[in-house]
Formats: structure tokens, C-alpha cells, sequence
């Protein structure tokens, strides 16, 4: 029986009294910390939780670093917050035992992941870790053309500029793939550490279909510089049109599959400002722009430009520096065919507006699409550097080959 007794007003209970109980919990006294700790491991659930990236990770990857997996269970929560942001989006796989993002995670973010499993007894596990993505700064990108989906010509070359210099070549080029459904050998070759381009021996098999593969999430494309890209492009070679503009005849044949399709009479560089020769990519078409000499180097005395014209009709890029094939409504529509008048462009006859479907200038545009060659002879002038413009087809094999990285 419990006895009580009242001390000085205070009612004392020594029933449940541990005092002078067995030490070393063999008897009926206070349990052991080893037994606690068995009795609270029994009741503890089996699931193992791994969470990726590890718990303070920082300059993790935005688009497959970060998963969570379960053993000897299965998920039944995982919660994944951006700091002072909203959960993001998700997928536990169909066997509940891992779940990765759904998207493409943020730069330059702090992320929290709370996670919950359960075994087959049905007790719950938890685990939780946060982790910062890497920032702009330690991170870099590379824009490309041709774009997804579109159609381009032969001549097309798959051109990546990278936004920070890149050192390890042979660790980035390795986790970039293209091919073709040709079946032609693609290389790579690097001008400057900023830019990459990729083609085949020839121009691509007209109506072939070439794919690009950037694997570059996590790979140091310079000291604590790391990739952030995870994708793929495909885009449709069309039909295979090449463009021959001779300066001397100042006559230009366009001619589809090896056979001329047309003829145009054009008016290349002066003799002062000769077109550059070689090879040239269509890098961009407008159907009408404006040319000032001032952007290119041609000025007056006074600092403006030699021509400032602001609705040059049907225009397509050739080079970087400026070089364009265009429609010319200023010109004489002699000298078409019989003169070379420019400042270092290809012009041909065509009307103010863009508007004249009958034009030579209107017809080339039309009939054009990005990545069409443009082959330019005899203006006697040099050929124009490789990487001015998309034109590293002024290149021999051998030397294209020489300038990449694996």
C-alpha cells in the first residue's frame, strides 16, 4: 500500500519512489539507457532515406543533382521549397521509391527538402537537407543556333557561344553530341575559348535530320565554373541550295541539287571596297533593315556615315562584319550585271518597299532560308576569316579537325 504522510503542510507520495532501486536494471528498479534505446530501436522505422545533394552542398546543378531515394520502404511525402519561395514541382516514381524534380531548378537559390517514408510495418522515417545551386557566376551557358524545330540549309553549322571563356575544351566538347541521320562524321572545332561549332566533311545531306545533345549539368568548364545545361535539339536540313556569285561575271547562279535553277545579275563590291571571297552561311533575313555605314567603318568627315539607308529591301546576313546579299532600289537598274558599285555588299535590283514579288531581290529572299550557302568568286579581295560569321566552311577538313578538343 502507498503510505502518506503530511511534512510541514506537504503532502508526500512514496509509492512510485525510484530511490534504492537496482542500479544496473537487472531487478525491478529504473530501466537502463541500453534498454531504452533497444526498446525505441524497436519501434524505429526500416526505411533509409538518401537525400542528393548532400546536406550544405553548394554550386549544385539546376537540372538532375537533386533526387531522393528510399530503401527498405517507400516515399509517402517529399516537400521541396526554394528559401522563401513556393514548393516546387515534382514525381514520386511509380514504385515510391525515388522522386526527383519535375523542372529545371533555379541559379543561385537555396532549396529545402523535407522527406517522409514508411516501411512495411507501415512507421514512418524522416529526413531532411538543404543545398544552394550554382550560382551565375560559377555557372556558365551556351546560346545556339539553328534553333529546335526549325529548317535550315546545308551550309548550317551547329554554332555554340559559351558566356564565360571556357579552359577544360575536352571536358565540355566530350558531353556534347551532334549527329545526323545522314550518317556523316560531325567534329567540333573551337574558336577562342567562347565558341564552338560543329560540322561534317561537306555540307549536311539535304533532308537529313541533325540532332544536338548538351550534357553539361556539373561539368567545370573553367576553374569553379560549372555547366548548367541538360537538353536536346533537333532541326531539318531542307532542300540543298547553293548560290554562286561570281564578282567578275557579276552574275549570281542559284542552283538546287548541283543543277542551276536561276540566274541573277548582281553588283558586288567597288573596287575600293571589294567583297570578301569564299564560302558565306544566310545567318539572318530581314525584309527590310537599316544599313549605316557608321556601324561598319565607312564615315564621312564629319563622323557619319557614308550611307545611311533605313529600308533596304530584302536583306540577309553573310558576316558578322556586315557583309549582306540585299535588294538595291537606288542603284541604276544598269548596272545590275555590269558593275560593281558597293561598299563591300551583294546587291540585286529590287523595289522600295519590299513590296515587288517580280524583283530579283524579292524572288532570291523568298526562295532563301537561313543556312543556304553563298559562294563568292572573283572579287579580288581575301576570303573571309572562318569565324566571321558562320563560315567555317573556308576551312579544310584537316584544319577543322585540328581545332577540336577530343
Amino acid at each position: 500500500m502507498a503510505v502518506s504522510a503530511l511534512v510541514g503542510g506537504v503532502l508526500v507520495l512514496s509509492a512510485c519512489s525510484d530511490d534504492g532501486g537496482d542500479k544496473d536494471g537487472s531487478g525491478s528498479g529504473k530501466k537502463s539507457q541500453n534498454q531504452v534505446d533497444e526498446a525505441a530501436a524497436e519501434k524505429t522505422s526500416e526505411a533509409k532515406i538518401e537525400i542528393a545533394p548532400k546536406n550544405g552542398s553548394d554550386n549544385t546543378g539546376i537540372n538532375k543533382d537533386a533526387k531522393v531515394t528510399v530503401s527498405e520502404g517507400t516515399l509517402t511525402s517529399v516537400v521541396m521549397k526554394a528559401e522563401g519561395g513556393a514548393a516546387v514541382e515534382g514525381d514520386i516514381s511509380a514504385d515510391k521509391k525515388s522522386w526527383k524534380p519535375s523542372g529545371q531548378l533555379e541559379r543561385a537559390t537555396t532549396y529545402k527538402i523535407a522527406v517522409t517514408a514508411k516501411d512495411s510495418e507501415g512507421r514512418k522515417a524522416h529526413e531532411n537537407s538543404s543545398f544552394t545551386t550554382v550560382s551565375k557566376a560559377n555557372s556558365f551557358i551556351g546560346s545556339f543556333t539553328p534553333e529546335d524545330g526549325s529548317t535550315v540549309g546545308v551550309g548550317m553549322p551547329v554554332s555554340i557561344n559559351f558566356d564565360k571563356a571556357i579552359t577544360n575544351k575536352k571536358s565540355v566538347q566530350s558531353k556534347i553530341q551532334v549527329s545526323s541521320s545522314s550518317g556523316q562524321e560531325v567534329v567540333g572545332h573551337w574558336f577562342g575559348g567562347n565558341r564552338l561549332d560543329f560540322r561534317p566533311q561537306d555540307y549536311w545531306k539535304g533532308n537529313s535530320t541533325v540532332t544536338l545533345k548538351l550534357n553539361l549539368d556539373g561539368v567545370e568548364g573553367a576553374e569553379g565554373v560549372y555547366g548548367v545545361q541538360q537538353k536536346t535539339v533537333t532541326f531539318k536540313i531542307g532542300r540543298n541550295q547553293v548560290s554562286v556569285v561570281d564578282a567578275k561575271t557579276k552574275q549570281m547562279k542559284i542552283m538546287r541539287d548541283g543543277k542551276v535553277v536561276k540566274t541573277i545579275p548582281i553588283s558586288a563590291g567597288s573596287p575600293e571596297n571589294k567583297t570578301y571571297n569564299g564560302k558565306m552561311v544566310i545567318s539572318e533575313k530581314f525584309k527590310e533593315t537599316r544599313m549605316n555605314g557608321a556601324t561598319v567603318g565607312f564615315t564621312d568627315n564629319d563622323g557619319k556615315g557614308e550611307y545611311d539607308i533605313k529600308d533596304v529591301p530584302h536583306a540577309m546576313r553573310l558576316s558578322s562584319s556586315g557583309t549582306f546579299i540585299h535588294g538595291n532600289y537606288w542603284g541604276s537598274p544598269s548596272i545590275f550585271g555590269n558593275a560593281n558599285t558597293s561598299h563591300g555588299c551583294i546587291g540585286l535590283q529590287d523595289a522600295k518597299g519590299a513590296g515587288d514579288k517580280s524583283k530579283p531581290g524579292a524572288w532570291f529572299f523568298n526562295n532563301s532560308i537561313t543556312g543556304d550557302v553563298v559562294d563568292v568568286r572573283n572579287t579580288g579581295d581575301k576570303t573571309i576569316a572562318p569565324d566571321n560569321g558562320l563560315n567555317g566552311w573556308n576551312m579544310s577538313w584537316a584544319q577543322w579537325k585540328a581545332g577540336s578538343a577530343v
